[in-house]
């Protein structure tokens, strides 16, 4: 039964079924003001309904999709839910609090895990195929050029720090330069093995390293940016010259 209103005679009153539904509106508004995981979902799931329109799938892809998204959403909804009502039960620290509020968002992690395979499994047969026609258009690197193109990362990065004056090789500076190495070698594989599962994985890894410099505050993120962009580009330029000058 939804809310209650007491009517004059001091009964209780069930609210109108409109008021139950501006009241849900109003909690799904809370948590996407709130929860900045729930904002990400939100775009995920815009970005979802772009390549949904832009590549046509069937159906049943369709529907297999809406349910991963609206099964993400339910879930960060929930763990909302219990994070509330544990603060109100237990204002100060308590080892069971903290536990009830790690297992709500385990379950976010687990239906966020369970639709990216899904979703990479339906969008894959899609995206694939052309990813791979553009990577072969672009010829096979050499070994050679593949260790020029991450030695020229390494040294542009030194000299960069050099020049900020601050920071050093492995930590801190301008540019970071795990960030810069870890997109090189995405790039390089990607080109060296023209295989899409291939440079999903690496560009994962280096997405998942450059996010650790955030979070142990070597870099801002800016910084981390920075690196990204010249690992990618040094990589992706050197390895062009040395496919076309062979």
């Amino acid at each position: 039964m939804g809310p209650l209103n007491e009517a004059p005679d001091g009964r209780p009153k069930q609210r109108r079924y409109t008021d139950s539904i501006n009241n849900a509106l109003e909690g799904i508004l809370y948590a996407a003001k709130s929860q900045r995981h729930m904002r990400n979902h939100f775009l995920a799931a815009l970005v979802i309904l772009g390549f949904v329109l832009f590549l046509k799938v069937s159906n049943l892809e369709f529907i297999l999709l809406v349910i991963c998204v609206s099964l993400v959403l339910f879930a960060e909804m929930m763990n909302t839910a219990i994070e509330l009502c544990v603060d109100i039960v237990s204002p100060g620290y308590h080892p069971l609090a903290k536990y009830a509020k790690d297992v709500a968002a385990g379950a976010v992690l687990l239906a966020a895990i369970g639709a990216a395979v899904m979703g990479c499994l339906i969008l894959s047969r899609y995206i694939f195929p052309p990813y791979h026609e553009a990577l072969s258009m672009v010829g096979t690197p050499t070994e050679v050029g593949t260790l020029v193109a991450i030695l020229t990362v390494v040294i542009s990065v030194v000299i960069l720090k050099a020049l900020a004056g601050n920071g050093t090789l492995l930590e801190g500076g301008s540019v970071s330069g795990h960030s810069a190495v870890a997109f090189s070698f995405a790039t390089a594989v990607s080109l060296t093995t023209k295989d899409p599962v291939s440079s999903l994985l690496t560009l994962i890894m280096a997405l998942m390293v450059s996010n650790s410099r955030i979070v142990l505050r070597f870099h801002t993120f800016r910084e981390v940016l920075l690196g990204a962009f010249l690992g990618t580009v040094l990589t992706l330029t050197v390895l062009l010259l040395f496919v076309n000058l062979r």
